[in-house]
């Protein structure tokens, strides 16, 4: 946000310099240097000397009165030939010379002026030049107020410029804040800008629309956490019939689709708790935070794993240490990511930690047939599989890696996917604290 306005004081500023220097162009070209204007004002009383008292004289006291006025004047005035003076000179100045004006040099405080056009003061004098030197010329007072004129300018621009936008910092400061609370999570954050603000109307619409997710986020909960408990009951009823049906069947083919009816009511009570462990993620419920040991962690994720083949290895090293978590929130990230490991691993199963620049760093990895990378971030999409069957041999509902996610990011941490070293998908959670 501050580069926005740092971005836009850098343009005003750069503007107004530019505007001060098109304006002294324009104003040189067209009515002259103003610099050597201030330094023609400067030298007024040696021009004057020389247009109003020498050149007054008659032709044979010219140069007897210019002597006079190098007496008692404390700038030097001296007679050289034309050549010289025009090597003195620019280009553009050279005109001005031959007519008979006087050019002033500002950087070297002096002027040139020719003595005669036609020769009538003295012999030779159309080939003289006076050159007047030691003038009493200082523009530096003159950059000082034009210094000072743009100082006076810039901060009239500039300060109600800094007013103005200093409500749109404010403003959007306050818009950037509630973002990042509402994509925190925090659904109830809002602007509640006043009507005469000047992002007033964005405001609104933003509280709008966090309104209109805000209610449909609420309504998907509710719909979920109260489907999820209204399923119990028949399940509950289901599964008391089955035992029921099952003591009283005499028929082995009988019992044999009793038992498959048994699995499938047991599968929709495992997807029944899913969804309402999804729910409680989802409803904003504090962390039971405490100090967890992370090898501890992996050893009991581990030990909570079903039985049977892969091979699961633990590997922590020694600076592992601790981290602040919500251990049963965070071993279930765990045991999900095992469980799924699990079900796709050849033969071997790593577990890893460590800590990484103030992070803890846990990984679980496994040989199976890994993930293909397009496919690394829609796997934590509730209910989507890369397997579409729902057959009980791959198992699952598309919900243990969606879950897992949302109990690391309930953490500030996050959980990635990539390729592992033994050949399958490597799951990496980082937890921003130890």
């Amino acid at each position: 946000m501050n580069r926005i306005f740092f971005r836009f004081f850098m343009l005003v500023m750069l503007s107004i310099t530019a505007a001060t220097f098109v304006i002294y162009f324009a104003m040189s070209r067209l009515f002259g240097d103003p610099l050597e204007d201030i330094a023609r004002r400067q030298s007024s009383a040696q021009i004057f000397l020389i247009e109003q008292y020498v050149d007054a004289a008659p032709a044979d006291e010219w140069l007897a009165r210019l002597n006079r006025v190098r007496e008692v004047s404390g700038t030097r005035f001296d007679l050289i030939p034309l050549p010289k003076a025009r090597s003195f000179l620019p280009a553009v100045d050279l005109g001005a010379l031959d007519r008979g004006e006087v050019v002033l040099d500002v950087e070297g405080k002096s002027f040139y002026r020719r003595v005669d056009l036609k020769g009538e003061r003295y012999i030779g004098s159309e080939d003289d030049v006076i050159h007047v030197q030691d003038l009493p010329i200082d523009v530096s007072l003159a950059l000082q107020m034009e210094a000072v004129r743009y100082v006076i300018v810039a901060l009239a621009l500039l300060v109600p410029i800094a007013l103005w936008s200093r409500s749109h910092w404010q403003g959007l400061q306050s818009l950037s804040r509630v973002a990042d609370e509402f994509g925190a999570g925090k659904l109830s954050a809002r602007a509640h800008m006043q009507a005469s603000a000047s992002i007033y109307p964005l405001a609104e619409r933003i509280d709008h629309m966090a309104d209109r997710i805000e209610a449909l986020l609420v309504s998907q909960k509710n719909l979920l956490h109260s489907v999820s408990h209204e399923l119990r009951t028949p399940i509950a009823r289901l599964e008391f019939a089955l035992e029921l049906l099952d003591a009283k069947a005499l028929d082995p083919a009988l019992k044999k689709r009793i038992a498959a009816m048994e699995g499938d009511v047991l599968e929709l009570n495992s997807l029944v708790n899913e969804l309402l462990g999804m729910a409680r993620l989802d409803s904003e419920q504090a962390l039971y935070l405490d100090t967890v040991d992370v090898a501890a962690l992996l050893r009991s994720a581990k030990a909570a794993l079903p039985p049977g083949q892969p091979v699961v290895g633990v590997d922590a090293t020694p600076d592992a240490g601790t981290v602040e978590a919500d251990a049963r929130l965070l071993g279930r990230a765990l045991s999900n990511l095992l469980r799924n490991a699990q079900k796709y691993a050849a033969s071997t199963i790593r577990m890893t930690a460590r800590r990484e620049a103030g992070r803890v760093v846990l990984a679980v990895e496994d040989d199976g047939p890994g993930i293909p990378v397009e496919e690394r971030e829609r796997i934590f999409e509730p209910f989507y599989r890369l397997d579409r069957s729902r057959d009980r041999a791959t198992g699952g509902f598309g919900l243990g890696l969606s879950i897992a996610r949302k109990a690391v990011v309930r953490h500030g941490g996050s959980l990635t996917v990539e390729a592992s070293e033994l050949g399958g998908a490597r799951f990496v959670v980082v937890l921003p604290q130890g």
